[in-house]
């Protein structure tokens, strides 16, 4: 059942899907990596009940910047976005979401990003009150949350660095490189073929770049045989080598 938030966080009277059925989580395809999944099976089954599975559609916000923190939810399948407002309304995005990542926050008052549907979308959808609770009482369901918590704040990091002292040519390669593995499916590795879940424009905003340096930057790489680009999304990688020399050439 199809669940709508672009006009609140709060569901609507056509609830979605309870996820009462305990097979559910047992054929979760990130059930290993979500944050779930230090949990026994008893436990996991408890966490299931409480929740509810939503299907949003490309283009629907979850949750919007600083609108009260009533969901949380475990990404299982799709792309999404995590972006700030500046003062003149212009948007920035901040971070993007794949399959086993985890938005919303917990035991916080507020939203501090919105979070936007890139492609089409499922979650396991929770109230921040029943996960709250559900999280005191199951200490090792905290400590995934902190693990997670360290790991954001590592890859923000890397981000600052990636903004603040790479070129353009680096940014990019750095990028295709990071998307090759962050939609890796669980177990796998790198992929060397993938569709940008982001437009040229997007991943110029999310770099801090023209769309015009991204276009160009990228059939650089194209002509130099490292990159080839069937489609305006589509990027398959050919040398992965030399694209990582491209990421941290001076």
């Amino acid at each position: 059942m199809m669940m709508h938030f672009d006009l609140a966080q709060t569901a609507p009277a056509a609830a979605p899907v309870p996820c009462q059925d305990a097979s559910y989580c047992q054929q979760c395809d990130v059930r290993a990596r979500a944050i779930c999944g230090t949990l026994e099976d008893d436990e996991r089954a408890a966490l299931n009940r409480l929740g509810r599975r939503v299907m949003v559609q490309a283009g629907q916000t979850v949750m919007w910047e600083g609108d009260d923190a009533t969901i949380v939810a475990n990404v299982i399948e799709g792309t999404l976005k995590l972006s700030a407002s500046t003062g003149d309304g212009r948007e920035q995005i901040v971070g993007v979401v794949y399959p086993s990542d985890f938005i919303g926050r917990p035991f916080g008052r507020s939203t501090p990003h919105s979070v936007t549907a890139l492609t089409d979308a499922r979650l396991c959808l929770f109230t921040r009150g029943a996960f709250d609770g559900f999280a005191r009482n199951h200490p090792e369901l905290g400590h995934r949350l902190l693990q997670r918590t360290l790991d954001d704040l590592d890859r923000a990091r890397a981000w600052m660095v990636l903004l603040g002292r790479k070129n353009a040519r680096e940014k990019i390669a750095t990028f295709l490189l990071d998307m090759s593995h962050r939609l890796a499916g669980e177990g796998a590795g790198p992929l060397d073929s993938f569709a940008l879940p982001l437009s040229r424009q997007q991943v110029a905003d999310v770099l801090g770049l023209t769309i015009e340096t991204v276009s160009r930057q990228m059939t650089d790489m194209k002509r130099a045989g490292i990159i080839a680009l069937p489609n305006r999304r589509t990027v398959d990688i050919l040398d992965r080598d030399q694209l990582a020399c491209c990421a941290e050439a001076a």
